[in-house]
């Protein structure tokens, strides 16, 4: 039966739906990838406010939740529609046809002429359709998408708690033509080939590359399978070519061997050398079909008690996690602005990014491979469970797999966050073992790691994956800032066989909230209103320093790079916001502990004042503090020198001046440091009332 409002006669196509003709070159006979974001027609179907029949011209990413999930509880959550008319031209017959969406959110229906195609249900993960039965060459096409991103109890995350589920079609969309022997395209949405490297090292390096191959001919096929692999400078280093008949019955894998010698590896952000691999379907002498991935040769290893091993040498693992919506673009970012994500964590120095909580855009686990960042995924099995996700969490968990396999860059599969049972035999902790399970079938080569809020090890939930995560927010959410020293040395004294990472550490900063620091304290209620930004500084003053001399933290993550959307949260004077960002929601200021951070992990010259937006001060007399790289800082003070020497802060990289005199009114602050022949200076300004 049709949907009423799926009916020719409701469709009104010549108002609602743009009309436009796909076509390609017919010249070459490999796959096709179409860029599928243009010429959409979008509406909101089930608010009140807006009606059915005013649909919107949009082009993609878009998402409804672009502003409202960013300010309140009560946002948009329901069901929205796209829909796009259009013409596939004669060149398409005999071809196959997929549409591939890489996220929509977070429940999707794809209709073709009012037929069924397929659904998908999760925000985070790609998924392929083939819609080639139901396409007519020649003819007009709807295309209707139904989203929906009411949170559901079957699916991961089963609530809008610690991020808010976006809704609408927010990532890319493409169209896929290929011939019919082909490169599986529907393998959960993954590339078709899947590289694994062994036995990794200067000398040599094993590479296997298993493809995936469909034939929907009316009989089976002789053809061959090519894989050719390229070094950085083009220049061919191996290649294999297999004589393989492909049936017409089911999906059919073969797999091809490489031995490389002297092999040049993937060193991180030293040195993120990439090989290139593609692998071709030849019939006779004819390319039917091409696939290329990356390849980065590296040997990832974390040995208990002394940390993270690149290619056999000791790696510094300065981490942050990043979520993936900015201000007022909701998560329906670009390329741009993924990117310029990335460069505002290079700038800081970090060298490893915890993607969190749900699989992100592919271009940015592509640009971490190509830019050196050693990376983590997780899925959204976070916060609470229900016992109905457990489908969901499989399926979502086998996406982030199979689509994000080649990628180098990345060590570890997160399995869940913060989700907790109260025996080993209850769901969630079962639920973990066999997505652990799930992981090391499908990829026995990266670790998996699952996390608690807790920080004792020997909770019911704990050491079900290879190692162990824990979010720690000592003077945030328990204790005083400096307990975390105490939970360091009971980690390594306890358990030193085990790998543990401090996954979360940090507290809010609400830039437009100050204190001075000589009126701060060592905890803070989070549940108050009063979130000062000079709070988050001094937390993370205290402790990175206690992180860096214990071995025993494999690798650490700053809770958060950046500001983020929390619509069922009100903190800090500041609704649907967590603002432990180090960086503001709009990307546009970074706040004081950035250059904290930059300071002691970047090696560009860093001289940079504390409290500058602690501008109005009660203080007459009141420490100054300055982050400096690039040795001892000197300080003026309405142009005048301060004779006494600074004191060494919490490490190396921090400098108090001590009784500083301010007079009233406005008072300048200046700092500055010669070195190799250049000077570098900072400026604030105070006013004392």
């Amino acid at each position: 039966m049709i949907p009423p409002h799926l009916k020719p006669g409701n469709l009104i196509l010549t108002f609602i739906c743009l009309f436009s003709t796909l076509s390609f070159s017919s010249s070459g006979q490999a796959r096709k990838t179409i860029s599928f974001n243009q010429d959409w027609m979008f509406s909101k179907t089930n608010d009140t406010v807006q009606r059915q029949s005013d649909w919107k011209k949009v082009t993609l990413p878009h998402t409804w939740n672009a502003t409202d999930m960013q300010l309140t509880k009560d946002f948009y959550e329901g069901e929205g529609q796209y829909k796009k008319q259009i013409v596939f031209g004669r060149e398409y017959k005999d071809k196959r046809l997929f549409l591939r969406f890489e996220g929509v959110g977070q429940v999707a229906q794809v209709y073709v002429n009012q037929k069924l195609v397929g659904m998908h249900k999760g925000s985070y993960s790609a998924f392929c359709l083939d819609i080639t039965y139901a396409v007519k060459i020649g003819e007009a096409n709807t295309i209707l998408v139904k989203v929906n991103n009411k949170a559901r109890k079957d699916i991961i995350p089963v609530n809008h708690f610690l991020f808010g589920i976006y809704g609408g079609i927010y990532r890319p969309v493409s169209l896929l033509v290929t011939n019919k022997v082909n490169i599986t395209t529907t393998d959960y949405a993954a590339p078709g080939i899947y590289i694994s490297q062994k036995n990794v090292s200067a000398e040599s390096a094993e590479v296997s590359v298993a493809v995936k191959v469909e034939n929907i001919e009316t009989s089976w096929q002789d053809i061959s399978i090519k894989t050719e692999l390229y070094d950085q400078a083009g220049k061919l280093v191996a290649a294999q070519t297999t004589p393989q008949k492909i049936t017409t019955q089911g999906r059919q894998k073969f797999v091809q061997h490489f031995q490389l010698q002297k092999p040049h590896l993937w060193n991180g952000l030293k040195n993120p050398y990439l090989y290139k691999v593609i692998t071709k379907l030849l019939r006779k002498h004819d390319v039917i079909d091409e696939v290329t991935q990356p390849l980065g040769l590296r040997k990832f290893e974390i040995i208990a008690g002394k940390g993270f091993f690149l290619n056999n040498q000791l790696y510094p693992m300065h981490g942050v996690c990043r979520h993936q919506d900015r201000w007022q673009f909701g998560n329906a970012l670009s390329n741009a602005q993924h990117r310029e994500d990335l460069d505002i964590i290079k700038e800081m120095g970090a060298t490893t990014i915890r993607f969190a909580h749900y699989q992100q855009a592919e271009y940015l686990y592509s640009t971490c491979d190509t830019m050196g960042f050693v990376t983590w995924a997780e899925i959204p099995f976070v916060n609470t469970s229900t016992g109905e996700e457990a489908d969901n969490a499989k399926q979502q968990l086998m996406e982030l797999i199979k689509q994000n396999y080649n990628h180098p860059s990345l060590y570890v599969w997160g399995l869940h966050n913060e989700v907790y049972g109260k025996t080993p035999s209850d769901f969630p902790a079962v639920l973990t073992r066999e997505l652990n399970d799930i992981a090391k079938t499908e990829d026995p080569d990266r670790y998996t790691v699952s996390v608690s809020g807790y920080g004792e090890m020997d909770r019911p939930t704990n050491l079900n994956a290879d190692i162990q995560g824990m979010n720690r927010y000592y003077g945030w959410y328990e204790g005083k800032i400096g307990n975390l020293e105490d939970w360091a040395k009971e980690i390594e004294t306890k358990y030193p066989a085990h790998k543990v990472i401090l996954t979360e550490y940090g507290a809010d900063g609400n830039i437009f909230q100050q204190q001075e620091q000589t009126d701060l304290k060592d905890a803070y209620d989070y549940t108050a209103a009063f979130y000062p930004e000079s709070f988050e500084t001094k937390t993370h003053e205290v402790q990175w320093p206690i992180i860096a001399k214990h071995p025993g933290i494999a690798a650490s993550y700053i809770w958060n790079m950046f500001d983020f959307a929390t619509p069922m949260w009100n903190r800090g004077g500041m609704p649907a916001r967590n603002m432990k960002g180090l960086v503001t929601f709009d990307r546009q200021l970074k706040k004081d502990a950035f250059y904290w951070y930059k300071a002691n992990w970047s090696k560009d010259p860093v001289l940079y004042l504390t409290e500058r937006r602690v501008v109005e001060r009660k203080h007459a007399v009141t420490p100054v503090v300055v982050y400096s790289n690039i040795g001892q800082p000197a300080l003026f003070v309405n142009g005048k020198m301060i004779a006494v020497q600074p004191i060494q802060g919490t490490n190396s990289v921090q400098f108090i001046f001590k009784d500083v005199h301010l007079k009233k009114g406005k008072n300048s602050i200046k700092t500055l440091v010669k070195k190799d022949s250049k000077t570098f200076t900072d400026t604030i300004e105070w006013v004392l009332k």
